[in-house]
């Protein structure tokens, strides 16, 4: 099993909606100070179902989202997606790929989706 690709879209510094993808190895990501790296990792712990807002370096759960910049509106709701890929094994899965997916809105509502069925955390 491997992380095919993480989508984002209104997380911390990402405004647009943004897709890496990575192959099966080592993947490094790089860049200077302030650029995003670690909103990466948070946003991994974040689809993941991390519920304390402190170990995603905010106050609470709505801190993930976009808060805007002098030309950038600030977003209403961030999404980050996860897609997983060669996982029937080690999931217990019938899918060869699943697309885990959490959403969560500047009201306080938040959802998770497993392939596009919208589900609760366990």
């Amino acid at each position: 099993m491997y992380l095919k690709a993480l989508k984002l879209h209104g997380f911390k510094s990402f405004a647009d909606s943004t897709t890496l993808r990575f192959e099966p190895g080592v993947t490094a990501v790089v860049g200077p100070n302030g650029c995003g790296k670690s909103n990466i990792a948070d946003s991994i712990r974040w689809v993941l179902g991390e519920q304390s807002a402190k170990a995603l370096r905010g106050g609470k759960m709505q801190d993930v989202i976009f808060e805007g910049a002098d030309t950038r509106k600030q977003a209403q709701l961030c999404e980050v997606s996860l897609l997983l890929t060669d996982c029937e094994k080690q999931l217990g899965t019938e899918y060869h790929e699943v697309e885990i997916t959490r959403r969560v809105h500047r009201d306080g509502q938040s959802e998770y989706s497993f392939n596009g069925q919208v589900c609760r955390l366990k």
